[in-house]
Protein backbone atom coordinates (compact mmCIF):
# COMPACT_ATOMS: atom_id res chain seq x y z
CA UNK A 1 0.00 0.00 0.00
CA UNK A 2 2.63 2.41 0.99
CA UNK A 3 4.79 2.21 -2.85
CA UNK A 4 1.26 2.00 -4.14
CA UNK A 5 1.14 5.51 -2.58
CA UNK A 6 4.13 6.65 -2.81
CA UNK A 7 4.11 5.93 -6.77
CA UNK A 8 0.24 7.43 -6.78
CA UNK A 9 1.70 10.58 -5.36
CA UNK A 10 4.68 10.93 -8.01
CA UNK A 11 1.60 11.07 -11.15
CA UNK A 12 0.50 13.83 -12.38
CA UNK A 13 3.47 16.47 -10.02
CA UNK A 14 1.55 19.39 -11.09
CA UNK A 15 -2.02 18.30 -9.83
CA UNK A 16 -0.42 17.32 -6.70
CA UNK A 17 1.64 20.43 -6.30
CA UNK A 18 -1.50 22.59 -7.12
CA UNK A 19 -3.61 21.03 -4.52
CA UNK A 20 -0.48 21.10 -2.16
CA UNK A 21 -0.17 24.49 -2.64
CA UNK A 22 -3.95 25.34 -1.87
CA UNK A 23 -3.86 23.35 1.39
CA UNK A 24 -0.54 25.15 2.60
CA UNK A 25 -2.03 28.51 2.05
CA UNK A 26 -5.49 27.29 3.83
CA UNK A 27 -2.73 26.15 6.50
CA UNK A 28 -1.06 29.16 6.49
CA UNK A 29 -4.16 31.38 6.91
CA UNK A 30 -5.70 29.82 9.28
CA UNK A 31 -3.13 29.57 11.32
CA UNK A 32 -2.13 33.44 11.41
CA UNK A 33 -5.74 34.27 11.82
CA UNK A 34 -6.52 31.55 14.92
CA UNK A 35 -2.93 32.70 16.47
CA UNK A 36 -4.21 36.74 15.95
CA UNK A 37 -7.50 35.80 17.27
CA UNK A 38 -6.44 34.31 20.35
CA UNK A 39 -3.78 37.17 20.77
CA UNK A 40 -6.05 39.87 19.54
CA UNK A 41 -7.77 40.78 23.08
CA UNK A 42 -4.74 41.01 24.79
CA UNK A 43 -3.07 42.95 22.12
CA UNK A 44 -6.06 45.73 21.56
CA UNK A 45 -6.71 46.38 25.28
CA UNK A 46 -2.88 47.05 25.48
CA UNK A 47 -3.37 49.36 22.66
CA UNK A 48 -6.62 51.21 24.58
CA UNK A 49 -4.75 51.79 27.39
CA UNK A 50 -2.90 55.11 24.97
CA UNK A 51 -6.40 56.05 24.97
CA UNK A 52 -6.47 57.57 28.21
CA UNK A 53 -8.55 57.08 31.24
CA UNK A 54 -11.66 54.76 30.74
CA UNK A 55 -13.17 55.51 34.69
CA UNK A 56 -13.10 59.07 36.14
CA UNK A 57 -13.55 59.25 40.07
CA UNK A 58 -15.04 62.98 41.32
CA UNK A 59 -16.24 64.26 44.36
CA UNK A 60 -19.44 65.62 45.11
CA UNK A 61 -20.46 69.45 45.49
CA UNK A 62 -16.46 70.02 45.60
CA UNK A 63 -16.19 68.15 48.37
CA UNK A 64 -11.94 66.96 49.42
CA UNK A 65 -11.13 63.68 48.46
CA UNK A 66 -10.23 61.80 51.98
CA UNK A 67 -6.06 61.11 52.20
CA UNK A 68 -6.22 57.78 51.08
CA UNK A 69 -8.74 58.37 48.17
CA UNK A 70 -5.79 57.98 45.69
CA UNK A 71 -4.59 54.72 47.13
CA UNK A 72 -7.97 53.19 47.65
CA UNK A 73 -8.54 53.44 44.17
CA UNK A 74 -5.70 52.03 42.60
CA UNK A 75 -6.46 48.94 44.98
CA UNK A 76 -9.94 48.47 43.53
CA UNK A 77 -8.64 48.88 39.92
CA UNK A 78 -5.74 46.79 40.47
CA UNK A 79 -2.31 46.40 40.04
CA UNK A 80 -1.85 47.15 36.42
CA UNK A 81 -4.46 49.89 36.18
CA UNK A 82 -3.19 53.59 36.27
CA UNK A 83 -4.41 56.44 38.37
CA UNK A 84 -3.89 60.35 37.96
CA UNK A 85 -5.52 63.00 40.30
CA UNK A 86 -6.20 66.43 39.44
CA UNK A 87 -6.65 69.49 40.72
CA UNK A 88 -8.34 73.03 39.00
CA UNK A 89 -8.41 76.34 39.55
CA UNK A 90 -8.77 79.16 37.53
CA UNK A 91 -5.87 81.90 37.66
CA UNK A 92 -5.29 84.67 35.00
CA UNK A 93 -2.31 85.34 33.11
CA UNK A 94 0.16 88.14 32.90
CA UNK A 95 -2.47 89.38 30.57
CA UNK A 96 -4.86 89.30 32.84
CA UNK A 97 -6.56 86.46 31.45
CA UNK A 98 -8.89 83.93 33.05
CA UNK A 99 -7.18 80.21 32.44
CA UNK A 100 -7.51 77.02 34.06
CA UNK A 101 -4.83 75.23 36.03
CA UNK A 102 -4.69 71.84 36.62
CA UNK A 103 -2.09 70.15 38.73
CA UNK A 104 -1.34 66.79 38.70
CA UNK A 105 1.58 64.02 39.03
CA UNK A 106 3.07 64.09 35.63
CA UNK A 107 4.59 60.31 36.04
CA UNK A 108 1.32 58.83 36.62
CA UNK A 109 -0.22 61.33 33.61
CA UNK A 110 2.31 60.52 31.34
CA UNK A 111 1.47 56.65 31.25
CA UNK A 112 -2.13 57.31 31.27
CA UNK A 113 -2.02 59.65 28.53
CA UNK A 114 0.45 59.02 26.63
CA UNK A 115 -1.40 59.74 23.11
CA UNK A 116 -0.78 63.37 24.09
CA UNK A 117 1.41 65.39 21.64
CA UNK A 118 4.30 67.51 23.23
CA UNK A 119 8.02 68.03 22.82
CA UNK A 120 8.66 67.53 26.78
CA UNK A 121 6.96 66.33 29.95
CA UNK A 122 7.91 68.49 32.79
CA UNK A 123 10.32 67.13 35.20
CA UNK A 124 11.37 69.80 37.71
CA UNK A 125 9.11 71.09 40.59
CA UNK A 126 8.00 74.44 38.49
CA UNK A 127 7.51 73.04 34.92
CA UNK A 128 4.47 73.89 33.08
CA UNK A 129 2.98 72.30 30.22
CA UNK A 130 0.88 74.74 28.49
CA UNK A 131 -2.32 73.75 25.95
CA UNK A 132 -2.19 75.27 22.60
CA UNK A 133 -5.24 77.27 22.96
CA UNK A 134 -3.87 78.31 26.56
CA UNK A 135 -0.51 79.73 25.32
CA UNK A 136 -2.41 82.28 23.14
CA UNK A 137 -3.36 84.04 26.60
CA UNK A 138 0.78 84.20 27.68
CA UNK A 139 3.05 86.70 26.72
CA UNK A 140 6.28 84.83 27.64
CA UNK A 141 6.27 81.31 27.34
CA UNK A 142 8.97 80.44 28.65
CA UNK A 143 8.25 82.15 32.02
CA UNK A 144 4.96 81.79 32.86
CA UNK A 145 3.35 84.23 35.42
CA UNK A 146 0.11 83.72 36.75
CA UNK A 147 -1.63 84.57 39.86
CA UNK A 148 -4.73 83.21 42.35
CA UNK A 149 -6.35 84.86 45.10
CA UNK A 150 -3.16 87.49 45.33
CA UNK A 151 -0.86 85.64 45.51
CA UNK A 152 1.38 84.95 42.17
CA UNK A 153 3.50 82.00 40.67
CA UNK A 154 6.61 82.33 38.22
CA UNK A 155 6.35 78.71 36.01
CA UNK A 156 9.08 77.72 33.54
CA UNK A 157 7.22 76.53 30.17
CA UNK A 158 8.85 73.40 28.90
CA UNK A 159 6.44 72.83 25.78
CA UNK A 160 2.70 73.08 24.44
CA UNK A 161 0.62 70.34 24.94
CA UNK A 162 -1.97 69.05 21.40
CA UNK A 163 -4.54 66.97 21.94
CA UNK A 164 -7.75 68.03 20.15
CA UNK A 165 -9.79 68.45 23.09
CA UNK A 166 -10.15 70.49 26.01
CA UNK A 167 -6.73 69.47 27.42
CA UNK A 168 -5.34 72.44 25.12
CA UNK A 169 -7.29 75.29 26.70
CA UNK A 170 -5.53 74.26 30.15
CA UNK A 171 -1.73 74.81 31.61
CA UNK A 172 -0.60 71.69 33.84
CA UNK A 173 1.58 72.16 36.26
CA UNK A 174 2.47 69.29 39.41
CA UNK A 175 0.23 68.57 42.11
CA UNK A 176 2.61 69.29 45.14
CA UNK A 177 3.43 72.91 43.45
CA UNK A 178 0.10 73.07 43.03
CA UNK A 179 -1.62 72.56 46.11
CA UNK A 180 1.03 74.68 47.96
CA UNK A 181 0.24 77.61 45.93
CA UNK A 182 -3.64 77.44 45.06
CA UNK A 183 -4.07 75.41 48.54
CA UNK A 184 -6.50 73.24 46.23
CA UNK A 185 -6.89 69.18 46.57
CA UNK A 186 -7.86 67.07 44.14
CA UNK A 187 -11.62 66.87 42.67
CA UNK A 188 -10.95 64.27 40.02
CA UNK A 189 -9.42 61.42 39.56
CA UNK A 190 -8.95 59.36 36.03
CA UNK A 191 -7.92 55.72 36.14
CA UNK A 192 -7.00 53.42 33.19
CA UNK A 193 -8.82 49.95 34.08
CA UNK A 194 -7.05 47.06 32.11
CA UNK A 195 -9.16 44.50 30.63
CA UNK A 196 -12.37 44.02 28.89
CA UNK A 197 -16.03 45.95 29.65
CA UNK A 198 -17.15 43.04 32.27
CA UNK A 199 -13.30 43.69 34.11
CA UNK A 200 -13.97 47.59 33.77
CA UNK A 201 -17.28 47.66 35.31
CA UNK A 202 -16.39 45.29 38.64
CA UNK A 203 -13.52 47.91 39.16
CA UNK A 204 -15.58 50.78 39.18
CA UNK A 205 -17.99 49.24 41.45
CA UNK A 206 -14.99 48.38 43.71
CA UNK A 207 -14.17 51.82 43.87
CA UNK A 208 -17.74 52.86 44.53
CA UNK A 209 -17.63 50.28 47.43
CA UNK A 210 -13.89 51.67 48.96
CA UNK A 211 -15.24 55.12 48.22
CA UNK A 212 -18.92 55.62 49.38
CA UNK A 213 -20.50 59.14 48.63
CA UNK A 214 -17.36 59.77 45.65
CA UNK A 215 -18.98 59.32 42.48
CA UNK A 216 -17.14 56.59 39.88
CA UNK A 217 -18.52 56.87 36.44
CA UNK A 218 -17.16 54.57 33.78
CA UNK A 219 -16.15 56.33 30.24
CA UNK A 220 -19.06 54.59 28.10
CA UNK A 221 -17.74 55.78 24.89
CA UNK A 222 -14.24 54.18 25.09
CA UNK A 223 -15.37 51.29 27.40
CA UNK A 224 -18.06 50.33 24.83
CA UNK A 225 -15.61 51.05 21.45
CA UNK A 226 -12.69 48.80 23.16
CA UNK A 227 -15.32 46.08 23.42
CA UNK A 228 -17.04 46.47 20.55
CA UNK A 229 -13.70 46.47 18.41
CA UNK A 230 -12.39 43.70 20.57
CA UNK A 231 -15.36 41.69 19.12
CA UNK A 232 -15.81 42.45 15.53
CA UNK A 233 -11.93 42.00 15.13
CA UNK A 234 -12.21 38.52 16.35
CA UNK A 235 -15.55 37.71 14.20
CA UNK A 236 -13.67 39.08 11.42
CA UNK A 237 -10.54 36.79 11.78
CA UNK A 238 -12.92 33.76 12.47
CA UNK A 239 -14.84 34.42 9.48
CA UNK A 240 -11.78 35.05 7.35
CA UNK A 241 -10.78 31.51 8.48
CA UNK A 242 -14.12 29.73 7.40
CA UNK A 243 -14.37 31.86 4.04
CA UNK A 244 -10.61 31.30 2.88
CA UNK A 245 -11.43 27.10 4.17
CA UNK A 246 -14.08 27.48 2.02
CA UNK A 247 -12.53 28.67 -1.35
CA UNK A 248 -9.65 26.32 -0.80
CA UNK A 249 -12.26 23.63 -0.50
CA UNK A 250 -13.56 24.40 -3.78
CA UNK A 251 -9.81 24.58 -5.19
CA UNK A 252 -8.74 21.32 -4.09
CA UNK A 253 -12.11 19.58 -4.89
CA UNK A 254 -11.77 20.83 -8.72
CA UNK A 255 -8.23 19.43 -8.90
CA UNK A 256 -9.07 16.03 -7.32
CA UNK A 257 -11.87 15.83 -9.46
CA UNK A 258 -9.51 16.40 -12.58
CA UNK A 259 -7.29 13.56 -10.93
CA UNK A 260 -10.10 10.99 -11.04
CA UNK A 261 -11.34 11.85 -14.63
CA UNK A 262 -7.59 11.90 -15.96
CA UNK A 263 -6.51 8.40 -14.08
CA UNK A 264 -9.71 6.16 -14.74
CA UNK A 265 -8.14 3.79 -17.02
CA UNK A 266 -5.11 3.28 -14.31
CA UNK A 267 -8.21 2.78 -11.81
CA UNK A 268 -9.95 0.52 -14.00
CA UNK A 269 -6.40 -1.09 -14.42
CA UNK A 270 -5.98 -1.67 -10.78
CA UNK A 271 -9.53 -2.57 -10.38
CA UNK A 272 -8.70 -5.48 -13.36
CA UNK A 273 -5.78 -7.09 -11.55
CA UNK A 274 -7.75 -8.08 -8.55
CA UNK A 275 -7.85 -4.40 -6.68
CA UNK A 276 -11.21 -3.96 -5.02
CA UNK A 277 -13.38 -0.92 -5.19
CA UNK A 278 -12.58 0.21 -1.68
CA UNK A 279 -9.07 -0.41 -1.97
CA UNK A 280 -8.43 2.04 -4.90
CA UNK A 281 -10.85 4.48 -2.99
CA UNK A 282 -8.95 4.38 0.17
CA UNK A 283 -5.63 4.93 -1.49
CA UNK A 284 -7.22 7.90 -3.66
CA UNK A 285 -7.77 9.17 -0.02
CA UNK A 286 -4.93 8.74 1.45
CA UNK A 287 -3.54 10.90 -1.23
CA UNK A 288 -5.22 13.26 -0.35
CA UNK A 289 -4.60 12.97 3.21
CA UNK A 290 -1.07 13.04 2.79
CA UNK A 291 -1.30 15.96 0.62
CA UNK A 292 -3.05 17.73 3.56
CA UNK A 293 -0.32 16.73 6.32
CA UNK A 294 2.29 18.37 3.71
CA UNK A 295 0.10 21.84 3.63
CA UNK A 296 -0.20 21.58 7.61
CA UNK A 297 3.52 21.71 8.29
CA UNK A 298 4.08 24.01 5.68
CA UNK A 299 1.33 26.56 6.49
CA UNK A 300 1.87 26.12 10.05
CA UNK A 301 5.12 27.54 10.03
CA UNK A 302 4.18 30.03 7.35
CA UNK A 303 1.16 31.23 9.29
CA UNK A 304 3.46 31.96 12.65
CA UNK A 305 5.59 33.67 10.55
CA UNK A 306 2.78 35.92 8.76
CA UNK A 307 0.98 36.30 12.59
CA UNK A 308 4.44 37.74 13.92
CA UNK A 309 4.81 40.04 11.47
CA UNK A 310 1.42 41.65 11.62
CA UNK A 311 1.70 41.93 15.23
CA UNK A 312 5.17 43.72 14.78
CA UNK A 313 3.98 45.87 12.02
CA UNK A 314 0.65 46.92 13.91
CA UNK A 315 0.83 46.34 17.38
CA UNK A 316 4.74 46.66 17.54
CA UNK A 317 4.85 43.32 19.68
CA UNK A 318 5.91 39.87 18.62
CA UNK A 319 2.73 37.67 17.88
CA UNK A 320 4.25 34.20 18.91
CA UNK A 321 2.69 30.71 17.80
CA UNK A 322 0.50 29.23 19.38
CA UNK A 323 0.45 25.42 20.04
CA UNK A 324 -3.27 25.25 20.23
CA UNK A 325 -3.89 26.18 17.23
CA UNK A 326 -1.79 23.39 15.35
CA UNK A 327 -4.39 20.57 16.21
CA UNK A 328 -7.41 23.01 14.61
CA UNK A 329 -5.66 23.51 11.15
CA UNK A 330 -4.59 20.02 11.06
CA UNK A 331 -8.12 18.69 11.56
CA UNK A 332 -9.63 21.64 9.28
CA UNK A 333 -6.99 20.58 6.41
CA UNK A 334 -7.67 17.24 7.06
CA UNK A 335 -11.29 17.64 6.48
CA UNK A 336 -10.62 19.80 3.36
CA UNK A 337 -8.60 16.79 2.40
CA UNK A 338 -11.34 14.07 2.76
CA UNK A 339 -13.80 16.12 1.65
CA UNK A 340 -12.26 17.25 -1.86
CA UNK A 341 -10.95 13.61 -2.39
CA UNK A 342 -14.68 11.53 -1.50
CA UNK A 343 -17.12 13.86 -3.76
CA UNK A 344 -15.25 13.16 -7.13
CA UNK A 345 -14.40 9.19 -5.69
CA UNK A 346 -17.93 8.57 -6.08
CA UNK A 347 -17.37 8.25 -9.84
CA UNK A 348 -14.66 5.46 -8.89
CA UNK A 349 -17.96 3.18 -7.94
CA UNK A 350 -19.27 3.46 -11.17
CA UNK A 351 -16.19 2.13 -13.02
CA UNK A 352 -16.17 -0.41 -15.43
CA UNK A 353 -12.88 -1.55 -16.17
CA UNK A 354 -13.63 -3.91 -19.05
CA UNK A 355 -15.30 -1.21 -20.66
CA UNK A 356 -12.66 1.88 -20.27
CA UNK A 357 -9.50 -1.21 -20.77
CA UNK A 358 -11.29 -0.84 -24.53
CA UNK A 359 -11.51 2.32 -24.84
CA UNK A 360 -15.41 2.98 -24.67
Amino acid sequence: MRGLLLRSLKHKPGRIAAAALGLTVSAAIATAMLTLSLDITEKLHHEFRSFGANVVVTTADKAAFPEDALTKVQSAAGSDAVAAPFAYAVMKTDRGTDVVVAGTDFGAVKKLDSWWQLAAWPAAANDSLLGEKAAQFIDNKNDVKLSYDGRSLLLHGVGQLKTGGEEESRIYISLETFESFAHVTPSVIEVRVGGDAAAVEAAAERMRTSLPGMTVTPVRQLVDSESRIVSRMRTLLLASVVLIALTVGVAVLATMSASVLERRRDFALMQALGSRRNQILALFVAEAMAIAVVGVVAGYFLGSLAAWGIGELNFHTATLPRAGVLPVVFVMNLLIAFVAAMLPARALRALQPAALLRGE
